[in-house]
């Protein structure tokens, strides 16, 4: 007899448990090199992205040739205001952007896709996320995490055959994970599937469900229960989402990106033909991992886009506003912002088209590439949309509306700011991605001290582990005490006019710096160096900050070498890699110089109401409820949102 919803409760897990989770479900090999993973360990291989990659002439034609369609679309068919405003994206311009073909952009044309490269597709997602961030938002978790993208990578080829031409052209597609008490843990997932015959039965509550309101096709994350032939664990399915026993409770509504179709939807008894389970059973957290592995770099696409709008709006508005005899560009305080935009945004365009060609190629492994372009990204695009609305003072805080009533230019720059503030959380906040990106950089480590620094392995294990570690270190320690760094003149192909060597020589010896801190940090803290979150957080951002700096002077080069406003190019590669420069000279300070330990004794005194007098004097807005909805399986009671668009 199988079990019953009711009698499946809430996973409960330990720390333990919940990371041996979450470690079963990465991708445990490097079968391909992996020029950021290289770098964490101090080891510089400008070989893996110089000269830079560039996609094949038949793939650029076809992007371009979809771009100038998207362009005319973005132009004459979307009013960002309007949807803005009405918190909706009209059903016209959804079907229009069917009919583009818009949804199919990363499918195959043998599905009744476009077949555009990662490249083409990002500067598709950059420029619509341009006119609507909540367009781009609605076609990237379509086909960026629904369901095309796992089945690309994972389904069979009756599955790819019945569902992709659908996605290609009129199904609109979500990604269901999270639940109202489940975000980074998925160990603790309570959306089960239990098997009945030759179908699994779904039952449970999933949470922000971005295209969940209008999808016809969703992609389900739920817990199989172990039983006779069956592995149980984490598993993916293709549902239909007009399935008997699915009810859309709630649109959501958030301070961003306000045409979101973001809900609240439950399963109850929903049958769903095992033929539609992606993969194996126990396999869907790799699943969703893999997938992100690539699908992470819409978010830096629409990031990019951003911050090439603050630039022009940033460029017209300085230097129209005239402050004490002269435009307020050339005043310092404000040049300095401009300044930060322009270098940064050449510098977020060049990591996203390295990782992005990259993944194209399939040459190297690109799952730290990738993390760190959509870490790097979100993070440098929320500063530069501050940095503008400061630039425009008083009007960067008006709304568009307001500016349009009084009679000036209707610059949506504080929609701006509201709409990139998700992009710190969307598809994992930055806390999660340090973590994630920690864990890949110390790989080589765990990998032959891993047993030495665990506490519930054997003497024997600690021993083995030990000699294995010993000979490791013996062969990499040395190399990170000199290199090609200290060599004057090294990377002399990239001078011409303006020297951008000696930023790729800083490069190289931060990365040993990098990787000796990283080892001296394993050393001291051992099997605690987890727990060390703010150290690794800052570890991850020198990476990031490295990675940057490697792709923007590789990106002028090859613009310099391609005829295309390579002097310029350079003197924004210059630019950014001073300004990156300091930042990183600051991160290594806090390394070992921080706040760490006396805010984490703060912390243990908030959280034990030692401060509540400091609360006194305020009265709090809150409404009256629950800080997590109750999330119990069983028929829902409210109205059913769910508005399939045709």
């Amino acid at each position: 007899m199988s079990a019953t919803p009711e009698s499946l409760s809430r996973p409960t897990v330990t720390e333990r448990e919940a990371r041996q989770v979450a470690e079963a479900a990465r991708e445990q090999d490097w079968r391909k090199p992996s020029f950021a993973k290289e770098l964490f360990l101090g080891r510089f291989r400008l070989d893996l992205i110089h000269p830079h990659p560039l996609p094949a002439a038949e793939d650029a034609e076809r992007g371009e040739e979809f771009l100038a369609k998207l362009r005319d679309f973005c132009e004459t068919r979307i009013d960002g205001a309007l949807i803005d405003r009405e918190a909706r994206i009209p059903d016209e311009v959804v079907t229009g952007l069917k009919e583009l073909g818009a949804f199919g952009m990363k499918i195959d044309t043998k599905y009744g896709g476009r077949g555009l490269t990662q490249v083409y597709y990002n500067k598709a997602l950059a420029l619509v996320g341009s006119a609507s961030p909540a367009i781009g938002a609605l076609l990237s978790a379509h086909q960026s995490i629904g369901v095309p993208q796992p089945l690309k990578m994972f389904g069979t080829q009756e599955q790819k055959d019945t569902f992709l031409p659908r996605c290609a052209r009129t199904d609109i597609s979500a990604f269901l994970l999270t639940e109202p008490d489940v975000g980074s843990d998925p160990a603790r997932l309570a959306t089960t599937a239990v098997p009945d015959g030759d179908a699994y039965v779904l039952d449970g509550v999933k949470l922000w469900t971005t295209n969940g309101v209008v999808a016809d096709l969703l992609v389900v994350m739920a817990r199989v229960p172990k039983s006779e032939g069956h592995r149980g664990g984490i598993t993916a399915f293709v549902v239909e989402a007009d399935s008997e026993g699915i009810t859309v409770e709630n649109r959501n509504a958030f301070m961003g990106l306000r045409g979101l179709e973001n809900g609240v939807t439950r399963f109850h008894r929903v049958r769903v033909p095992a033929a539609h389970r992606i993969g194996e059973e126990g396999q869907g957290l790799k699943i969703a991992l893999t997938t992100l592995n690539t699908g992470r770099l819409s978010l830096p696409a629409m990031c990019v886009g951003a911050g090439k709008w603050c630039l022009k709006i940033a460029r017209e508005w300085s230097a129209a506003r005239e402050q004490w005899g002269k435009p307020v560009a050339l005043h310092e305080a404000v040049g300095s912002k401009i300044a930060f935009i322009a270098a940064t945004t050449f510098a977020l365009e060049a990591v996203l088209d390295l990782s992005s060609q990259m993944a194209d190629e399939n040459r190297n492994d690109i799952r730290i590439e990738a993390a760190l372009a959509k870490l790097y990204g979100s993070e440098m695009a929320w500063l530069m949309a501050d940095e503008l609305v400061q630039i425009r003072g008083g009007r960067g805080f008006e709304t568009a509306d307001s500016l349009r009533e009084r009679g000036e230019r209707a610059v949506p720059a504080e929609q701006i700011l509201r709409d990139l503030r998700i992009n710190r959380i969307f598809e994992g906040s930055t806390e999660i991605m340090h973590l994630l990106i920690a864990r890949e950089a110390v790989d080589a480590h765990l990998s032959v001290a891993g047993d030495l620094i665990d506490p519930e392995k054997s003497l024997g294990d600690k021993a083995r582990a030990g000699a294995n570690a010993g000979l490791f270190y013996a062969k990499w320690l040395p190399k990170l005490v000199a290199g090609p760094g200290q060599v004057p003149g090294t990377y002399g192909e990239f001078k011409h006019g303006i020297d951008l060597s000696p930023h790729l020589r800083y490069v190289e010896r931060a990365a040993r710096r990098l990787a000796r801190s990283t080892f001296y940090a394993m050393s001291r803290w051992q099997g605690r160096m987890e727990t060390k979150q703010g150290f690794l957080g800052r570890i991850v951002d020198i990476g990031a900050e490295l990675f940057a700096m490697s792709a923007a002077c590789v990106r002028a080069e090859l613009l310099r070498t391609r005829g295309e406003n390579g002097r310029e190019a350079y003197q924004l590669a210059d630019a950014f890699c001073r300004q990156s420069r300091v930042r990183v000279e600051e991160l290594f300070d806090r390394l070992w110089t921080n706040t760490d330990d006396i805010d984490r004794r703060v912390v243990k005194g908030v959280l034990s109401g030692t401060y509540t007098w400091l609360e006194q004097g305020v009265v709090d807005p809150s409404g009256d409820g629950p800080w997590i909805a109750d999330a119990a399986p069983g028929p829902s009671t409210r109205e059913n949102q769910h508005r399939p668009i045709r």
